[in-house]
């Protein structure tokens, strides 16, 4: 039996426990059997996908040698090939036991009320859209999670396992610990109403190591990757309230289907955004913008970055299922570590980890490995694990002081150097003050005059910059002196002073959708589209006015089952009143010109009869 690796005591020592959801049938396991169970696939440009190794004949010792590469070429992974099924199985048969394993999920989990309730009627559409577009672009089959779920029962039977991968990362004064986990399947679409389904998961968890001053390593960030969510909004600081903890493991609730990772259970409103035309993006920021703040008007969704379409999804992560890790309902098996350098099943394959659908959005394409992106560029979670939870600018504890009291040595050096700038260019700014009075008054000087003055202008706003800087280098290396000595005696920056964007689950009351709302979002959309197209064909001569009532009925519908209805009668008058002012404007524009006219007139006169009898 060949030793523990150095990290795995470390690795052990802080893993994740993981508090899954009920009805979820997929969870992290080694990859030895689950490429062991694959066959091997490739996809070149404009040719049909060609197996290159049946299933049961590969190894992660020969996954990285890649048959038949080329450029463009695909490698990928199949999980679920009807090639591979058992003696006298046969697919009709696979995909009724698929159906009887959907069947049973959806008996285990029941979804949580609200998903298009909680959005409004163009995320619906969109919504519709969206799964329309399911029937003609690339997606895994049907019957691919029941298939999967087979396998997995199968490679568990004979083994039963539960088991994460870890490498140990150091840079920049950091130990971070990377716990990647492998799920043999993503079943959020088919299982769970989620976005998508796709052969392969990997999801990350990462803790971050900063050493004391006795040289101990102790936990001071953890970051769990989750839909929607980049940098600083990945992670948390190690003693935020929000960071459950079973001793030193970080408690990550897993959500149903997609295995996305949350710090507290519940139901997650996740949406895909699609952001406007950049030039129609930053029409509709400039009007939402003096919507609400000139007008101070209730505005609903949409983003800063033009997104203004989304299609929603809920990730339920409830954390009432299976428990795996410290005290859990099954124990973590020993790791696979990644060391250093990387095994060859690491850096060797580039190719996807379950089925190629050829999806053009990527959503039900398989996932690359740890390394990877799908387009076979290295990941920056991979390269710069820091960066990737936002922690590139943070310096460790024990670097916190140094880092504050160097800058403010950098810039005392350059408020030296502004300060000689400004002394020089001061005495040059006087010396043309000079030139230019002497110069005054002298007509053939008058050329000379004007240079001399439109170069006192521009050395002025010079000068002014730099004592604006040196103002602000000054108010800086204040703050900084300040901060080291906070930092000396023990303070701490607020907890949660980093984050923008927050996790958060829904609340209660939004999760409270009564079943008529709930019907209403269902039909509304469909509802909205057949009255339509009904007042085109049978309303013709009345369509403006129609479709105008026909609005006002849905919008204030919606309104009344979201609770925004005094928003939206609010909305509508001071709408209205804009309005019926434009209107007014047009009909008596010349009749309000010269009443404006008049006006000012009689006020100058009055102000200067005022001046009169002063």
């Amino acid at each position: 039996m060949s030793a523990p690796h150095p990290d795995e005591a470390l690795l052990r020592r802080f893993e994740p426990v993981l508090r899954c959801t009920k009805g979820d049938r997929f969870f992290p396991m080694d990859v030895d059997p689950y490429v062991r169970a694959c066959s091997l696939w490739v996809q070149r440009p404009g040719g049909e996908p060609v197996r290159v190794v049946p299933g049961g004949e590969l190894t992660l010792e020969t996954l990285p040698q890649q048959p038949l590469d080329g450029s463009g070429a695909v490698h990928f992974l199949k999980f679920t090939d009807p090639r591979d099924l058992p003696a006298g199985s046969s697919l009709a048969a696979l995909r009724e036991r698929a159906a009887r394993g959907l069947r049973e999920t959806r008996e285990a989990f029941r979804a949580g009320r609200g998903r298009l309730a909680r959005v409004g009627y163009l995320s619906r559409f969109v919504d519709a859209l969206y799964s329309i577009t399911l029937l003609a672009r690339g997606r895994v089959p049907g019957e691919a999670a029941g298939a999967a779920a087979m396998t997995y029962r199968r490679v568990m039977e004979e083994r039963e396992g539960y088991s994460y991968h870890g490498r140990v990362a150091r840079q920049e004064g950091w130990t971070v610990l990377q716990y990647w986990l492998f799920y043999p399947f993503n079943d959020w679409r088919s299982g769970f109403f989620g976005a998508n389904d796709h052969e392969a998961d990997w999801e990350k968890v990462h803790v971050y190591l900063a050493e004391t001053e006795g040289g101990e390593l102790r936990p001071e960030w953890v970051a769990y990757a989750s839909h929607n969510y980049a940098g600083d909004n990945l992670r948390r600081r190690w003693d935020d309230p929000e960071v459950e903890k079973v001793g030193d493991h970080p408690v990550v609730y897993v959500a149903a289907g997609s295995h996305a990772s949350y710090y507290a259970p519940g139901e997650y409103l996740t949406e895909l955004n699609l952001p406007l035309p950049r030039p129609l993006a930053r029409v509709v920021r400039g009007a939402r913008g003096f919507w609400r703040e000139r007008l101070g008007q209730y505005v609903g969704g949409g983003n800063e970055s033009g997104g203004y379409f989304h299609v929603p999804f809920v990730d339920y992560a409830r954390g009432d299922g299976l428990v795996i890790g410290e005290g859990g309902d099954r124990a973590w098996d020993p790791p696979r570590v990644i060391s250093e350098p990387a095994p060859p099943w690491v850096t060797g394959y580039r190719g996807l980890w379950g089925l190629y659908a050829r999806d053009p959005f990527e959503g039900e394409d398989a996932p690359a490995g740890p390394i990877y992106n799908r387009d076979k560029t290295v990941a920056r979670v991979w390269y710069d694990p820091v960066g990737w939870a936002g922690l590139d600018k943070v310096p460790t504890p024990a670097e916190a002081v140094t880092a504050a009291l160097e800058r403010r040595d950098e810039l005392e050096t350059r408020r030296e150097e502004l300060r000689a700038e400004i002394e020089k260019k001061a005495r040059r700014l006087r010396k043309l003050g000079a030139e230019a009075a002497a110069v005054r008054g002298r007509s053939h000087l008058d050329g000379r005059g004007r240079e001399t003055r439109r170069r006192i202008a521009e050395l002025s706003r010079e000068v002014d910059g730099l004592r604006a800087r040196l103002a602000a280098d000054e108010a800086v290396s204040g703050s900084l002196e300040e901060y080291a000595g906070r930092i000396e005696v023990g303070e701490r920056d607020p907890v949660r002073g980093h984050i923008t964007r927050a996790h958060r689950p829904a609340s209660e009351t939004e999760l409270r959708f009564s079943r008529v709302a709930e019907a209403w979002a269902a039909v509304s959309v469909s509802l909205m589209l057949v009255i339509f197209v009904a007042i085109a064909i049978f309303q013709q001569e009345h369509l403006i006015s129609m479709l105008v009532v026909s609005i006002a009925f849905f919008a204030f519908a919606e309104a009344g089952f979201r609770g925004r209805l005094a928003n939206l009668v609010g909305s509508a008058n001071i709408g209205l009143a804009a309005v019926a002012s434009l209107i007014l404007l047009y009909e008596f524009f010349w009749q309000l010109v010269v009443a404006a006219v008049l006006v000012v007139s009689l006020y100058v006169l009055w102000d200067n009869l005022r001046e009169l009898r002063r």
